[in-house]
């Protein structure tokens, strides 16, 4: 499945093989998951990408969506940040779809942090390894970066809360290395590194290179005002002139797909997946226009989360961007008003 991961991240599109794939997933799906048979029934194939029969993402809170085939081997649960009061969205994972996502987050974040192995600084703590039978969307996100660490170390004593930050164990390490990356949750990035550093661990850091990748959105910042630039600029304080800061857009339900935010400020799709924006009243396909994001890729084979509505609103633009990456980019406006909260990618 997906022979388009051999080839360039970004790129000249090949749609006809995309759909391809993504038919002969669709027809796979409706044939080892009754629920999804039952919401795409009449399915015979599309004859374009958008044609395809697409998910809700809110199913994945309310319905335990399964393909059960002889080739698939259950895993883990991934399973959103929920909100207080808010159930999470549970996707099932398998063991040949974990290795085609674990191959293509690879290939999309080596594109912007490189292929060099340094320490691994995870904003959470060692303990949400241990949670059995399922995985939360922080360590998944922490998780995707294992290919270009040396190791991997957890800085926070507990869970979620920036307060636990073991400060003394950041200048330990940057008094052994000279680059180092960082992941984190944004709020949780911002309030234990920006605000929670500490003098010790910053002179420490100074002249360092340090790459920050965070991703799960704005909205625990809002109320303090924190814009991109500010949180950028308070992370990069002291560093070495190659840091950088990546934010990315990805979902439990796109797992293996991530929007790194380009340096031209827009976010590309690979070439093994596509990004379509649909009106939120009509579901009609929008170009240059705000809609709903609908996102796709052919490597999900033991569950329908190959072809998602979101409630998330975005903006397709068009020609080839500045940096590089090709033409199929989008911008990311914010959340549909008074749309459910996602603790994993709320922006």
């Amino acid at each position: 499945m997906s022979a388009l991961l051999e080839r360039a991240v970004f790129g000249p599109r090949d749609d006809a093989t995309l759909l391809a794939e993504m038919n002969a997933l669709t027809r796979r799906h409706r044939e080892g998951c009754a629920p999804y048979r039952r919401m795409t029934e009449g399915f015979t194939g599309a004859g374009s990408l958008a044609e395809l029969p697409f998910v809700h993402v809110g199913l994945f809170k309310r319905l335990a969506l399964v393909t059960e085939l002889d080739d698939v081997r259950p895993g883990r649960t991934l399973e959103s940040s929920s909100t207080s009061g808010q159930g999470a969205s549970r996707v099932r994972l398998d063991a040949a779809s974990s290795a085609l996502q674990a191959k293509s987050s690879r290939a999309i974040l080596a594109d912007f942090v490189g292929e060099a192995r340094r320490p691994l600084l995870v904003l959470d703590s060692s303990a949400s390894l241990r949670r059995r039978g399922g995985l939360s969307a922080r360590i998944a996100a922490a998780m995707s970066l294992e290919p270009f660490a040396d190791g991997m170390h957890f800085l926070l004593g507990a869970g979620a809360d920036p307060a636990s930050l073991h400060r003394e164990r950041i200048v330990e390490l940057a008094g052994e290395h000279d680059a180092l990356l960082v992941y984190g949750f944004t709020w949780i990035l911002w309030r234990a590194w920006a605000q929670g550093l500490g003098e010790d661990a910053r002179r420490a850091l100074a002249g360092k290179t340090v790459h920050f990748v965070h991703s799960g959105g704005w909205k625990k910042l809002e109320a303090e005002a924190v814009d991109r630039a500010t949180f950028d600029a308070a992370l990069l304080d002291g560093l070495g002139p190659d840091s950088r800061v990546i934010d990315y857009y990805g979902l439990v339900e796109q797992v293996g797909i991530v929007f790194p935010l380009c340096e031209c400020g827009y976010r590309h799709a690979p070439v093994w997946a596509e990004v379509l924006v649909r009106d939120p009243f009509s579901s009609e396909v929008l170009e240059g226009e705000p809609g709903l994001l609908q996102l796709m890729n052919p490597l999900a084979l033991g569950a329908p989360y190959h072809n998602v509505l979101t409630e998330d609103l975005g903006r397709l633009i068009a020609g080839d961007c500045p940096c590089g990456r090709g033409n199929r980019r989008f911008e990311l406006i914010g959340r549909v008003p008074k749309a459910e909260l996602r603790g994993c990618s709320n922006v």
